[in-house]
């Protein structure tokens, strides 16, 4: 009987390239989740100027049925039974505007504007449709690429945490996946690793840790104060289990010393005086809380 032989490990190189290979496709399937943000905005503005039109036309139409009203008075005290009564009664007047007869009656009774705005509310109905289908389509379009991005993400995570449990150095080798402004934030940060702690500096050659926070998301144009206690109160918190790469991580009852959530339950920081900026684990350190500014 044969030995079923387990699969080789892969090796710290193809770790990497698969890594990498994983978040240059998360970043092209977050591009065009928020190309689908963006037209999804623009298919129900779309959707709601369409149909705010129809509700426009359908009120001028009413307006002017008033006026047809006495028409249709009339033609039924003389025994008539024409269009007019049928468009006057009706409970969906769409259905009897749609109805070819209808429109040539009113054509004969020289009605242009009656019929008029028949055609334009049957074009409004029409366009709000159309609208509400699209931004239907997009939403489903959006909901299927970020489903197709969440599997990416979770599949580039795993491959992210083998390759810096065998080599911890590669995680500040490895890029920070994302658009969003905490991203930006965390990729800004990083290009300060290497630079020396100063007591009270806030960049961009030398960092205290609520400083180096807040020159990271000045950056990307959001002014966090140059405190630890006011950062706690800048964002939205969160647990440790729901922490991204971007947020702010605090440590210690009184919250003395913070740093920014890079992966993998370690932190972008500047430590101590004579340290420098660096990444670290965030174990060893009383963890008291993250917050999501962006």
């Amino acid at each position: 009987m044969p030995v079923a032989h387990a699969d080789p490990e892969p090796s710290t190189k193809e770790l990497r390239s698969k890594a990498l290979k994983l978040a240059d496709e998360l970043e092209k399937l977050t591009e065009q989740y928020n190309g689908m943000k963006v037209k999804l905005a623009q298919s129900q503005r779309a959707a709601k100027v369409a149909a705010d039109n129809a509700e426009r036309q359908e009120k001028s139409l009413r307006s002017v049925r008033e006026k047809v009203s006495t028409l249709a008075a009339n033609s039924y005290m003389q025994g008539g039974t024409d269009p007019t009564v049928s468009f006057v009664a009706s409970q969906n007047p769409q259905s009897v505007l749609d109805q070819a007869a209808t429109l040539n009656y009113f054509a004969k009774q020289d009605s242009t504007k009656v019929l008029a705005l028949m055609q334009a509310m049957q074009a409004a109905e029409r366009s709000r449709k159309s609208a509400e289908s699209r931004a239907t389509q997009v939403k489903q379009l959006r909901s299927q690429l970020d489903a197709q991005r969440k599997k990416v993400g979770e599949t580039y995570e795993k491959v992210r945490g083998k390759l810096v449990k065998r080599d911890p150095t590669q995680l500040a080798k490895l890029p920070v996946v994302g658009t969003g402004k905490a991203a930006q934030a965390l990729r800004a940060a990083m290009s300060k690793i290497g630079r020396p702690y100063v007591w009270g500096a806030a960049g961009p050659s030398s960092f205290d840790c609520s400083g180096l926070t807040m020159w990271a998301y000045k950056q990307v144009g959001i002014n966090l104060p140059h405190y630890t206690g006011s950062q706690w109160n800048a964002g939205t918190h969160v647990s440790r289990s729901q922490l991204q790469p971007g947020d702010l991580v605090f440590f210690y009852s009184d919250l003395h010393h913070m740093g920014m959530y890079v992966g993998d339950d370690k932190m972008l920081h500047a430590p101590r005086t004579g340290d420098v900026v660096r990444i670290a684990p965030m174990a060893g350190r009383p963890f008291a809380g993250g917050v999501r500014v962006a």
